[in-house]
């Protein structure tokens, strides 16, 4: 079982910044593919950013690239989503989620949302025009 709780989300101005935060626990961190996912009302939920276990493998959605990145904290057992130039289309809930599957890629990640085995409750992101 491991237990994710994401926080930073909030109101934000379009082209401002907002942080994500998300805390993974009960597994190694270093272990776990980390992936942030996203759902607008009346849409389905997409894929945003992932992060490899080693941190050396990261990819992210066409819509957010150039203006997101991902990254983590071992340490920590934390993984951040740095939000810049903001739009009102990033307006959503986000959902953090972790793959326990251990690839023999330590940059192996996946942008299917149906191998992430656990999320977190999401947080909510508002940008506003």
């Amino acid at each position: 079982q491991v237990h994710v709780v994401e926080s930073g989300g909030g109101l934000v101005q379009a082209g401002g910044s907002l942080r994500l935060s998300c805390a993974a626990s009960g597994r190694t961190f270093s272990m776990l593919t980390m992936g942030w996912f996203r759902q607008a009302p009346g849409k389905e939920r997409e894929f945003v950013a992932a992060i490899s276990r080693s941190g050396g493998g990261r990819g992210y959605a066409d819509s957010v690239k150039g203006r997101f990145t991902i990254s983590r904290d071992n340490a920590k057992s934390t993984v951040y989503l740095q939000m810049n130039s903001l739009k009102p289309e990033d307006t959503a809930v986000y959902y953090c989620a972790t793959d326990t599957t251990i690839s023999v890629r330590p940059t192996a990640i996946s942008s299917r949302s149906e191998d992430y085995d656990y999320w977190g409750q999401g947080t909510q992101v508002t940008v506003s025009s």
